[in-house]
């Protein structure tokens, strides 16, 4: 990075610190932050979507669909999310590979269950092995939001569950009486007023998706931990800058920055929390009715 960095032998003090801080794994921790952010920023949607569909199936007169909604809540509910994760990352991976070989490879003659091993042919890898480092770890990543995605909308679809039997049947009855189809009474009646009462359930939910993030690590994704316990350790080749075991400074700054992300998200939604709530006759509004008052009386 700097131009004194060429001999590390010859350095010491803040000019090797400053190069040690610099070098080429170092960045990759740096940007390995803003790996973990995209996480959450992608996978929080996504297991939302996942929720309201699984608490709309849940709350379905069609019993096949209705049974879908509470079976996928109460399976993956039900698993370890560290079981879960290796699990489906490999079985959705051979999945696609399968199809893939299916597809590509009708003349294929050999068996792809070989004893412990998993064989397709070349053209139904995915990705393919010709492809570039990027595609390797796109796809990755990309596994690894379905799966944070599944797990956490399963959560999510309970809460949302509870939120939508919150509000007062008599809303809705009122809302049909005046015309409304059980279509628009569910749009404009219910969701509105689910959101109040399902926040705090999905705001904790946020806070665990938070500290799931490290489970990247298991998935063999170069995340935060990852470069943390290879940066830290004495005994590596990652780098050209020895040192002792610096492991526990490393883990001590991921500390550190999850206490500050999730000190952001506390303020974040307790602001949408009470605009949410404002204006409306739930538990919520009344708090925050509470407190605004109080802060008038000040």
């Amino acid at each position: 990075m700097f131009s004194w960095c060429t001999d590390p032998d010859t350095l010491e003090g803040l000019a090797w610190l400053s190069c040690y801080l610099t070098t080429g794994k170092h960045m990759a921790f740096y940007r390995s932050f803003g790996t973990v952010m995209v996480l959450l920023l992608v996978t929080a949607p996504v297991a939302l979507a996942f929720g309201f569909a699984g608490a709309m199936a849940a709350r379905a007169h069609f019993a096949p669909l209705r049974w879908l909604g509470k079976g996928y809540t109460a399976v993956v509910r039900g698993v370890p999310d560290i079981a879960f994760f290796l699990f489906f990352v490999i079985a959705l991976d051979q999945g696609i590979e399968y199809l893939r070989h299916k597809i590509k490879c009708p003349d294929w003659s050999e068996p792809i269950r070989q004893g412990n091993d998993f064989v397709v042919c070349p053209a139904a890898k995915m990705p393919l092995s010709s492809a570039p480092q990027w595609v390797h770890e796109t796809y990755g990543f990309a596994l690894a939001v379905v799966t944070f995605a599944i797990v956490f909308g399963a959560f999510a679809a309970n809460v949302l569950y509870g939120g939508m039997r919150a509000v007062p049947r008599a809303q809705m009855e009122t809302a049909e009486a005046y015309g409304m189809s059980r279509r628009q009474a569910f749009w404009r009646i219910m969701v509105p007023q689910m959101w109040v009462y399902a926040l705090p359930g999905l705001g904790n939910l946020w806070m665990i998706l938070i500290k799931a993030t490290p489970l990247l690590f298991l998935l063999g994704i170069e995340d935060i931990v990852y470069w943390a316990r290879e940066l830290g350790g004495s005994k590596t080749s990652a780098f050209a800058y020895p040192h002792p075991d610096w492991r526990l400074y490393y883990f001590l700054a991921l500390l550190v920055f999850y206490l500050l992300l999730t000190r952001v998200s506390e303020i974040v939604l307790d602001r949408l929390m009470a605009r949410l709530a404002h204006g409306q006759a739930t538990s919520g509004a009344k708090s925050g009715g509470r407190a605004a008052d109080k802060g008038l009386a000040i």
